[in-house]
């Protein structure tokens, strides 16, 4: 298997996110992903100048193998949480023929180095299926207490 080199990126990444929506969660070439990725641009074009997200982008001489984000935001301190930063890992995405060999681990080591830079203390993801593994073998675990409105 071709050496995999992992690195800071921005070129390609609303491409590079379609790809990985479609792929992890299934979704078909039909299936209109206009807004996703016009709002993909417009967020990636915002964010990088005050380092609000972080990517690193995994590849090999001839192309893409994988990729991982991490957004920052603040909240209110609260008694369990005093600093109220905070982060959250999206993006997550190995291509298939790269699973397996420790690319999104090392992905996902590089961005929770990049929050504990930045002094985030709760870091948080949502975690596919064959995701759910590497996280869990990294130390995140279920958080059952948090309810979201739709």
């Amino acid at each position: 298997m071709a050496s995999v080199f992992i690195e800071p990126n921005k070129a390609g990444l609303t491409t590079i996110c379609i790809e990985a929506l479609q792929t992890d969660y299934k979704i078909s070439d039909m299936v209109d992903l206009s807004l996703v990725e016009k709002e993909a641009a417009r967020y990636y074009g915002n964010c990088f100048a005050d380092e609000r997200h972080v990517i690193y982008v995994a590849h090999t001489e001839t192309g893409f193998v994988g990729c991982g984000g991490i957004s920052f935001y603040e909240i209110m301190p609260t008694y369990n949480h005093p600093s109220g930063k905070c982060a959250y890992i999206i993006n997550m995405y190995t291509s298939p023929l790269y699973r397996k060999q420790g690319v999104a681990t090392q992905i996902l080591d590089l961005l929770v180095k990049a929050a504990q830079k930045h002094g985030v203390r709760k870091i948080s993801l949502e975690a596919t299926k064959k995701g759910r593994g590497v996280y869990e073998k990294y130390g995140f675990v279920q958080s059952g207490y948090e309810m979201e409105y739709k």
